[in-house]
């Protein structure tokens, strides 16, 4: 039995039955879900605001929004507001986000590091209850707080992690953060070189690795069918490998086989492109990357997630049965 274990959703669920979803996960005793918001789809914070008004002890994170698209003030008053919510129970996760998405929308990621500092300073402070002046490059405020009349005015206690790939954003998650989201479709052994770079960054803040929390989203495809489950994985990984290469960097995949997906795929990406794709990816990579297969199979791999160092595997359920995948990992005794 694991001892945490949550939920990852993204779009895949009609919104009312993710309340469902949810609801049943805090039943089987999972320390957390985690709404994504990557694509133009759907946004986190709505499903985060359904979910906690449905339960009762779950904690309720994003993975991740990201740094770029919401008004710092506006951040703020969001997550002040999951807290009103679900006191106690809210995790900020937010990232750097990513391209070509950003581009294609007008962002420009430059000076990712700073940018996503002078983020985090701003915000702690902000929910710390803090008037707050700051002349960033970035971001610049002028005696702003979250003007609290009616209702709590203490500082809420609402941690803020980094969801971080790359050596330096993962440094300094580990100099500014409260936490780490660590990024799915990595082989084990990428959590090695994330620790040592995590670590150095605890050391300049004075903090110990065993005190930092280090949840990791995991891919995880379970079905008793152990051929349909992999399949179900490949078609995922299709669309991931080539939208997003940083992942694909992180993986350790062939640029070979990232440019031939890239060939066929067009953006965003259509359900016979896919399945026209898909091929590509090689069932080695699929067990390498994710946690697929058989009850069994999908376990031992999340645990060797957990050997290497993740503290909460953020299960990603790809296919159809999300009571299964829950079953499977259920903690309630």
């Amino acid at each position: 039995m694991f001892e945490n274990v949550a939920l990852y959703l993204q779009d895949a669920h009609d919104l009312r039955e993710g309340l469902d979803i949810v609801k049943y996960a805090e039943e089987k005793g999972f320390h957390s879900v985690w709404q994504a918001e990557s694509r133009l789809v759907r946004d986190a914070i709505v499903p985060m605001a359904a979910y906690a008004a449905v339960t009762e002890r779950i904690k309720i994170g994003s993975a991740v929004i990201n740094n770029w698209t919401r008004n710092i003030g506006l951040l703020a008053s969001t997550f002040l507001t999951l807290d009103d919510l679900a006191p106690n129970r809210i995790i900020c996760g937010i990232g750097a986000w990513w391209d070509p998405l950003a581009k294609n929308v007008g962002i420009d990621r430059k000076k990712p590091l700073k940018a996503m500092e002078e983020t985090i300073i701003i915000l702690r402070r902000l929910l710390n209850m803090e008037n707050v002046t700051f002349e960033g490059e970035f971001h610049q405020v002028n005696g702003i707080e979250l003007d609290v009349v009616h209702g709590r005015r203490e500082p809420r206690n609402l941690p803020i992690y980094i969801g971080a790939t790359g050596g330096k954003m993962i440094e300094m998650t580990g100099r500014i953060a409260d936490g780490i989201v660590l990024n799915y479709c990595v082989p084990v052994e990428y959590n090695d070189y994330a620790l040592e770079q995590l670590d150095k960054g605890l050391r300049q803040s004075g903090r110990k690795m065993e005190d930092f929390d280090r949840p990791q989203l995991v891919v995880c495809s379970v079905d008793e069918d152990h051929d349909k489950a992999i399949d179900t994985t490949r078609e995922l990984l299709t669309q991931y490998l080539a939208q997003q290469p940083h992942i694909a960097h992180a993986s350790g995949v062939s640029m070979d086989v990232v440019e031939s997906i890239q060939a066929i795929l067009g953006w965003p990406a259509t359900h016979e492109q896919i399945q026209a794709a898909k091929h590509l990816v090689p069932e080695d990579l699929i067990h390498r990357i994710t946690a697929s297969g058989t009850p069994d199979e999908a376990r031992a791999k999340v645990q060797e997630y957990i050997d290497h160092g993740c503290t909460t595997p953020i299960l990603y359920g790809v296919g159809g049965n999300t009571k299964l995948l829950i079953d499977t990992f259920s903690t309630e005794v």
